[in-house]
């Protein structure tokens, strides 16, 4: 059989021979068409690989109760594998095809030794992935930190994966090239320190998916704000909002704290949080006119008739001596101010009704009485969020003196002249 394929492989040799090309030419050229068909050939088997043995194995997987094989699936387990067919075809064909060039051979036996090898890291990868996720979905493995055991794992895998590629290379054993490494050890660490640092670092953040290009961080010990361009092994690259750079030391993502806004970006809405500060002495208990002046705002009079009847039964029932306001059970104009900013954005068209949606006090400050805003736009865009918020409080600081309510505002110089120039005419 193989003397049959090497006199297919040499037909074309000596068949341009015959037909009177130079033997070199000749040779260069049956080289060259034959490295076309073993190609083709490769591509062939990796199609038939792709849509044969791998949907057969979906197809299997599909049939059976265990979830593992599905995980298999997920983490390519049946395509790294099916890759050592191609791989075993070009290991008998491409000795046979260049049986000429010895210093090629040599070459091709060192490139498919360390092909394998990262061929097996792979294997096992998926396997450890597989292994992982399967063990996710068992209840008695909700609390153990598998992430970090299979990064372990997986970093010595490839660790053990290089010192077979750098024995392969150097032709020294494993065993010998592991005792040299560990003696100069501390030399390396030393002078690549940095580098360590960055491919550790690097590792982490690709494993855990700390940060992906394209996602907005915050890192406030940089002064970086602004949209991730760039991650390599030294060094991450931030446009900040003003178009300028910053570049954060690979490390620092792992080892400092700081805030990446991803989250935001793929869920329903992004966060309104604010405050207006209520004047205390402007909070009061409403009369039957004051009600009956807020009842003209349509947002809330709904509110008011239902709540007011409520409490004018409870004060019946017991008995409530209303001659004076606070007896018994009241509204009080912050309170309704309250209940029409919750109505006001439950009705804004721009705030995601399915997300939180709170108006809340918050503890009295010397400023006055925070009333918080908690919401989230649809619009998760920037400018358009801003114009959102805008909109939103523009509305609510506009509606303030309607319920009798002031806004606390530090006292400007203007403020503080014409106060002491109306003492003094006085």
């Amino acid at each position: 059989m193989e003397e049959r394929l090497i006199e297919l492989i040499c037909f074309l040799e000596e068949l341009f021979v015959d037909y009177g090309m130079n033997p070199a030419v000749a040779q260069y050229l049956n080289l060259f068409i034959n490295l076309m068909v073993l190609t083709f050939i490769i591509i062939g088997a990796n199609y038939l690989i792709q849509h044969f043995v791998i949907e057969g194995f979906r197809l299997f997987t599909n049939k059976t109760k265990t979830t593992f094989d599905d995980f298999l699936i997920q983490s390519n387990f049946p395509r790294y594998v099916g890759r050592f067919l191609p791989l075993l075809i070009t290991y008998k064909i491409f000795p046979l095809i260049f049986d000429d060039f010895p210093e090629a051979l040599e070459v091709f036996y060192y490139a498919i030794k360390i092909y394998v090898i990262i061929l097996l890291v792979w294997i096992f990868r998926s396997i450890l992935r597989t292994t992982r996720n399967y063990l996710k979905t068992r209840e008695e493995f909700n609390d153990k930190p598998l992430e970090s055991f299979s990064q372990i794992i997986m970093i010595f895998i490839w660790i053990i994966g290089l010192m077979f590629m750098f024995s392969t290379i150097t032709g020294k054993s494993v065993i010998g090239f592991a005792i040299s490494l560990g003696a100069a050890s501390a030399v390396i660490l030393l002078i690549f320190k940095d580098t360590i640092l960055g491919l550790v670092a690097s590792i982490q953040i690709s494993v855990n998916d700390i940060v992906r290009i394209g996602d907005w961080i915050t890192f406030q010990k940089f002064g970086a704000d602004g949209t991730v361009t760039e991650i390599n092994l030294a060094t991450v690259k931030v446009q900040n909002w003003d178009n300028t750079y910053t570049t954060i030391p690979t490390y620092s993502l792992i080892s400092d704290s700081f805030q990446n806004w991803r989250g935001m970006q793929e869920s329903p809405g992004r966060r309104i949080k604010r405050s207006v500060y209520i004047k205390q002495n402007s909070v009061k208990f409403l009369g039957p006119d004051d009600i009956a002046k807020l009842k003209k705002i349509q947002l809330i009079a709904p509110y008011l008739d239902h709540r007011q009847t409520e409490i004018d039964k409870f004060n019946e029932s017991n008995n409530i001596d209303k001659s004076l306001l606070i007896n018994g059970r009241n509204q009080t104009n912050l309170g309704v101010f309250r209940k029409y900013a919750d109505t006001y954005l439950h009705e804004h068209s721009a705030i995601h009704k399915e997300m939180y949606l709170i108006v809340r006090h918050l503890a009295p400050t010397p400023n006055g009485i925070p009333l918080e805003i908690l919401c989230f736009s649809r619009d998760k865009r920037w400018e358009n969020f801003e114009y959102i918020s805008a909109d939103i409080f523009d509305h609510l600081i506009a509606a303030i003196p309607y319920f009798d309510l002031q806004l606390f505002e530090a006292p400007s110089g203007d403020d503080i002249r014409n106060f002491l120039g109306e003492k003094s005419n006085s």
